[in-house]
């Protein structure tokens, strides 16, 4: 994959914007080495995914499962494995629920213990997952209006890594996104639970 620049991205973003989300990756995929695409399988998920494999169906998927998902989200991480035979590879924290339980429990986002809590169940599995992979590509489902800082990137931007992020449904609202789910049989998850979350608009780390 070839380095863009800021004005590059800014162009092709401009151009990407009138393009279905499935042309977005497709042209995504067209310059990739080495792409991947992330996920939790948080409600919507099951559009990147689908979007993803009809462009490239072997595409590695990291899911980075913090330990913490409800039985439902489990339940719904199945479903669309099976369903759209997902390439998974599955990353989880090096410590077990139970254990950290007991060091730190649950902690409150003004807990200092808080800051290593997210360490430890997101963003070092995560951090992991693309120290082995070394992506060029990277596909999330970023979207337009979900926290300040997604309202400040597009459908394409670049990870502090300078990986090419491509966010294919950023401006798909939720009603898009039913739409997309719908006409292509998916099933969607409302049951997440986000353990480092306790604002529904809180970055997770992950982007910044």
């Amino acid at each position: 994959m070839r380095q863009y620049t800021e004005a590059e991205i800014a162009a092709l973003n401009k151009e990407l914007k009138e393009k279905t989300p499935i042309e977005i990756v497709k042209w995504a995929l067209n310059s990739a080495s080495n792409p991947v695409v992330t996920t939790n399988f948080r409600p919507y998920e099951a559009a990147i995914l689908h979007a993803c494999i009809e462009g490239a169906k072997e595409i590695p998927v990291l899911w980075c499962d913090s330990g913490y998902n409800t039985p439902n989200t489990y339940r719904h991480a199945e479903e669309v494995i099976q369903l759209l035979g997902l390439n998974v590879k599955l990353y989880v924290p090096q410590q077990t629920v139970a254990h950290r339980d007991v060091v730190m429990g649950l902690p409150d986002i003004d807990d200092p213990k808080h800051k290593e809590f997210t360490r430890q169940v997101k963003l070092e599995p995560f951090t992991r997952a693309m120290k082995e992979h070394q992506p060029d590509v990277w596909f999330t489902n970023l979207r337009k209006g979900q926290t300040a800082l997604r309202n400040s990137l597009d459908i394409l931007s670049l990870s502090k890594d300078g990986v090419l992020k491509v966010s294919p449904f950023y401006y798909y609202s939720d009603e898009d996104l039913d739409v997309y789910l719908e006409k292509n049989n998916l099933p969607n998850e409302f049951k997440y639970f986000d353990p480092t979350k306790v604002l529904g608009n809180r970055e997770c780390g992950l982007h910044v």
